[in-house]
């Protein structure tokens, strides 16, 4: 045995060694037996061209098992001494998949037949991760459904028209007549696997239909028989697809588990059996709800559970069984548990959810739907319990003085400048991490690192921000005499829970939770884990800031393992998303969310556009600063736009010269490109944001060109003109349509620190809301207060004693929450 299982170690590690392997499965310390490493087929095809040689089952010494661990790091999730997956993130590695489809997910609403659109998606999704490698099983229900409308149709065709006319009479007062199910299982099972045969077909896929009964688990040769067949089945890249035979089964009894060996008596047992006797990494259990509940749905009270552990079932409050199918919730979690106990990680979904129509995908992929069963229970808060906190410190930082928030923020940076030395330390494990990873681009190293200038120039900032914060809440901003006795007033507020997600930048972190601070705001802060160093070191100064006033569950950083995607669902905890990092992270969030708004720009192409009636030296000192100050910067010069008069000229070459000294590459426009004999390569595209010493140049013909071209290739960033033209100036300002227009000065001032905003949570090219350097009057909203003295709309009423008056009154300059300890 060992000479074999070393030969069998051999020919794997030598298919491994080409990088022809993939998808290996894993393999169980515990037995002698190990799951195989890939579909048999191809492992055979590759080593021995076709000679079957490896066995489905090989045996792997403890020996081996080291070396074999080493071998598969990249392989999917190890399911070691039979423990199941433990977190979501790590289901996209399960190999063995049962899906298994309740009656609620295929069956129409009135019971008679099945849900077409609903079964078409299902085996779309089903097919898509057969194609990636997956091992898709299937138990279905259905049959009875699919029977009871064929035996109806062949009843109503065989009655005379009277007959016909008097069942019609009796179905509209609901005493329709009844069909035996087993019968309608018997008259479905066929048209139903014909349906499943006809769907899978489209995807060039085979199925094949199991058809299994309680005692088939309860004899030791039938469940040998039961295995080997689906193992056949699969290595022969087939889709099984089971059901109990309900045509022979028995009244439904009792659950009895009698060690540790569930009963079955619905498909959600059946799955759970299925699941432990195929060693699934994975089952997932389709119905009409969206998981579990601590009580049925409907009541108020109720709350989706996100991740179920053991010993949490004394918490739940079940409701009734579906309105189809004999198994309930109670049923779903009981066969849930006990496939957890075996080694199969669980997620109860919702099938039936019009629009999403991708269940089975996004549970795969790790994506929070449904509810996951683990064993593996975090000792951290989930983030839906951290947005709740945010909420309740958010008012609670509301409900404080604007002393008492200047001097929260004013510790804080007083921290930064004390604890200087152990948050640069902080910062280098970070970037050692970084560079011996090498996974991250010049610009987002640049973006990583801190350094003893930034944080100074942080605290600064911080102190701007205390000092100006005295003003933010309740601030009147409209007062209007609605009638005598009547005053209404229109103040800001705080906008409620807000969300930054940033990459790399350390230094966004305190920046941001002082915003949040001084506009009263509850905050979650999802950084890179590039940064988690960092990231985790700031956070410990904010909360001990915040705990001078007992508000430290105000802001929270999310280190749990939920994906952006995610987090993006929760908008009935969260108000505004900030993000902040490289274009395609911005993209990525503003295409994602579809109920929280999302404040930010998704690139930073910013021009500078070098007029022919500027100064030379002006011209150059600017546009050096604009591209090579700070490169990576999102209001970094992209483009730079020359008046055509200007080339061949010493002015161009000076500017040109400038930048080549500090090893800018320069790529030129196509108008530039044919002006230029011998000019630098030409730009791919004029729409690029470099993030680095690299930029295009590009020859326009006046200013009518530029702002043209800054309407067609910009990003409603930042757009600057270099000119001592005033009346060329004007129509620059007054016609680019960006966020940020300036007149002789580097781009580089688009930042909230520079327009003495303090700090800001990001640059917005949004045309509502807040656009720019948003600093805190960004993060407020407003509400309307009314003051009254018994007044009532009907007084208002034609020939009412009141009448209205709508005057606007003067609003206090001072007005606000400039109150003191």
């Amino acid at each position: 045995m060992a000479a074999r299982s070393l030969y069998q170690l051999q020919c794997v590690k030598s298919v491994l060694k080409q990088g022809k392997l993939v998808n290996p499965s894993y393999v169980r310390s515990n037995s002698t037996l190990s799951r195989p490493f890939t579909n048999r087929t191809n492992v055979t095809e590759r080593v021995s061209g076709g000679v079957s040689t490896v066995p489905r089952w090989r045996y792997v010494s403890a020996r081996d098992l080291n070396d074999l661990k080493g071998a598969y790091a990249h392989a999917p999730y190890s399911r070691l001494n039979g423990k199941a997956i433990p977190y979501r993130s790590e289901l996209k590695h399960a190999k063995r998949i049962v899906v298994k489809l309740g009656s609620a997910v295929i069956t129409r609403d009135d019971e008679c037949g099945l849900a077409l659109g609903r079964l078409a998606s299902i085996v779309e999704q089903v097919s898509e991760l057969h194609a990636e490698g997956h091992e898709m099983l299937i138990v279905t229900s259905g049959a009875v459904a699919f029977g009871k409308q064929r035996l109806r149709h062949e009843i109503a065709m065989s009655q005379s028209m009277r007959q016909s006319m008097r069942d019609a009479r009796a179905r509209n007062g609901n005493t329709m007549k009844f069909l035996e199910p087993r019968a309608c299982a018997a008259a479905g099972q066929s048209g139903l696997m014909a349906l499943y045969d006809s769907m899978f077909s489209q995807y060039g896929i085979t199925c094949a239909q199991v058809l299994v009964t309680k005692p088939d688990f309860y004899n030791d040769d039938n469940r040998r028989n039961l295995q080997s067949t689906i193992s056949e089945l699969l290595r022969m890249n087939i889709v099984p697809i089971l059901n109990a035979n309900d045509a022979v089964a028995p009244p439904p009894e009792p659950d009895k588990d009698l060690l540790g060996v569930i009963s079955v008596k619905d498909n959600d047992s059946l799955a759970a059996r299925l699941a432990a006797e195929v060693q699934a990494d994975l089952l997932c259990l389709l119905s009409d709800v969206d998981g579990i509940y601590t009580a049925p749905p409907g009541e108020d009270s109720s709350k989706l559970i996100d991740t179920y552990y053991p010993g949490i079932q004394s918490t739940i409050k079940f409701g009734q069984k579906s309105r189809v199918g004999m198994g309930g919730m109670e049923s779903k979690v009981r066969a849930a548990q006990w496939a957890l106990e075996r080694g199969t990680a669980v997620v109860i979904a919702n099938g039936c959810r019009q629009g999403s129509g991708q269940a089975i995908i996004d549970i795969v992929s790790g994506r929070k739907t449904g509810t996951f069963f683990t064993e593996a229970k975090v000792s951290s808060v989930t983030v839906e319990t951290q947005a709740e906190n945010a909420r309740n410190g958010g008012r609670v930082l509301s409900s404080l003085t604007a002393d008492q928030r200047s001097n929260i923020i004013s510790h804080l940076a007083n921290l930064l400048e004390e604890r200087k030395a152990s948050i640069l330390a902080a910062n280098q494990k970070d970037m050692d991490v970084a560079r011996q990873q090498g996974n991250l681009s010049g610009p987002m190293l640049s973006r990583l690192a801190l350094s003893a200038g930034k944080l100074t120039n942080l605290a600064d900032g911080l102190r701007q921000i205390a000092a100006s914060s005295h003003q933010n809440l309740d601030r009147v901003l409209k007062r209007i005499q609605v009638a005598d006795g009547m005053e209404l007033r229109q103040i800001t507020v705080p906008i409620g829970v807000l969300m930054v997600i940033f990459e790399s930048r350390p230094d966004c972190l305190p920046q941001v939770a002082a915003l949040a601070i001084a506009s009263g705001n509850g905050l979650l802060l999802k950084g890179g884990k590039e940064a988690t160093y960092s990231n985790e070191y700031l956070h410990g100064l904010v909360q001990e800031s915040l705990d001078l006033y007992n508000a430290k569950d105000a802001i929270s950083l999310v280190s749990s393992r939920e994906a952006i995607y995610d987090l993006l669902k929760l908008e009935h905890l969260i108000d505004l998303v900030i993000p902040r990092g490289s274009s395609d992270l911005v993209r990525m969030i503003q295409q994602a969310s579809k109920g929280i708004p999302v404040l930010g720009h998704s690139e930073g192409i910013c021009h500078v556009y070098v007029d022919k009636d500027c100064d030379p030296e002006m011209a150059a000192k600017i546009v050096l600063d604009s591209k090579c100050d700070y490169p990576a910067a999102c209001n970094a010069m992209e483009t730079l736009l020359v008046h055509r008069s200007l080339l061949k000229t010493p002015v161009f070459d000076h500017i040109v010269d400038t930048l080549k000294q500090e090893k800018v590459s320069i790529n030129a426009g196509p108008l530039l490109a044919k002006a230029l004999r011998f000019g630098p390569r030409e730009a791919k595209s004029m729409k690029v944001e470099y993030g680095g010493l690299e930029c295009c140049v590009e020859a326009v013909d006046g200013v009518e060109d530029a702002i043209k071209h800054i309407h067609n290739f910009g990003s409603s960033h930042t757009d600057v003109i270099v000119t001592n033209n005033e009346d060329t100036a004007e129509k620059f300002l007054q016609s680019v349509d960006s966020a940020c227009v300036f007149h002789n000065a580097s781009s580089r001032f688009a930042d909230g620190y520079r327009f003495g905003l303090g700090a800001e949570v990001g640059i917005s090219t949004a045309r509502i809301h807040s656009r720019g350097p948003v600093g805190v009057e960004g993060l407020l909203t407003t509400k309307w207060v009314l003051r009254g003295n018994g007044n009532s709309v009907g007084d208002f009423a034609e020939g009412g004693p009141n009448s209205y008056i709508h005057q606007y009154l003067p609003v206090e300059e001072d007005a606000g929450d400039s109150g003191s300890e």
